[in-house]
């Protein structure tokens, strides 16, 4: 059954991740997506949409502009189209918990004359992106002899749309929602503009603590202040 392994992990009355389902594809056939997944462990899961399903790979450095890097990719279980959109958070105790950004999406066009299945097979894929962070000829090539053979890396042709030393976490904002992933986490609303907003602080945020801390603070200065304020007027009072 197509998409068997995505479907046995997930409980989808317990998760707002979608079923497969009728959806048609938002690109036409040719649909890309990445999605930075704050799971256990901090990955973007890059996508392309193949064979009616998206091909996926995790990704734990994220996708770069940059042609001097090879980033590792774990190729993954198949992911309905449907999932190409999908933005919120997998609740705690379902697979892959965690808030999950729609980091990137756009089409993509395969090079050569082989099909998408038929480079995979023989571990070199090959395409071109037209995202809106992500542009220009990027390849997936499998690392052969590896591990569990799932081992593959993500790579960045030299063309006009490679950008030496580009930063992934510099664009750590949602194209849907224009959301930083702490704000995904909370599900804070959409916001009216996209901006570029740096993810490093969004790594370690923890819904309960800092408000918590906050609240404490804001008590701890407002009863600090007050003796303090009270023995300032009793001694202007005394010197006059």
């Amino acid at each position: 059954m197509p998409l068997e392994e995505y479907v046995s992990k997930r409980r989808f009355e317990k998760t707002p991740e979608p079923p497969p389902g009728p959806a048609k594809s938002p690109g036409g056939g040719n649909y890309f997506c990445v999605q930075r997944h704050d799971a256990t462990r901090l990955h973007y899961d890059f996508r392309l949409e193949i064979d009616g399903v998206l091909k996926s790979w995790a990704v734990p450095k994220g996708p770069t502009l940059d042609p001097g890097l090879k980033h590792f990719a774990a190729h993954v279980e198949d992911h309905p189209v449907e999932y190409g959109s999908f933005e919120g958070t997998i609740p705690a105790g379902n697979y892959g918990a965690g808030s999950v950004m729609l980091w990137d999406r756009g089409t993509f066009e395969l090079l050569g004359d082989a099909s998408g299945l038929e480079q995979m097979a023989r571990g070199d894929l090959k395409f071109r992106l037209d995202g809106e962070k992500l542009k220009g000829e990027f390849a997936l090539v499998l690392m052969k002899g590896r591990g569990k053979g799932n081992e593959w890396l993500l790579i960045k042709k030299r063309d006009a749309y490679a950008v030496p030393g580009w930063d992934v976490e510099s664009h750590a904002y949602s194209v849907l929602s224009g959301r930083t992933q702490e704000e995904i986490a909370r599900n804070l609303p959409a916001r009216e503009t996209k901006s570029e907003t740096a993810g490093a602080a969004d790594r370690v945020w923890d819904s309960s603590r800092p408000a918590k801390r906050a609240s404490k603070s804001a008590a701890t200065a407002s009863a600090t202040a007050q003796p303090i304020e009270a023995a300032q007027a009793k001694k202007k009072r005394t010197s006059t």
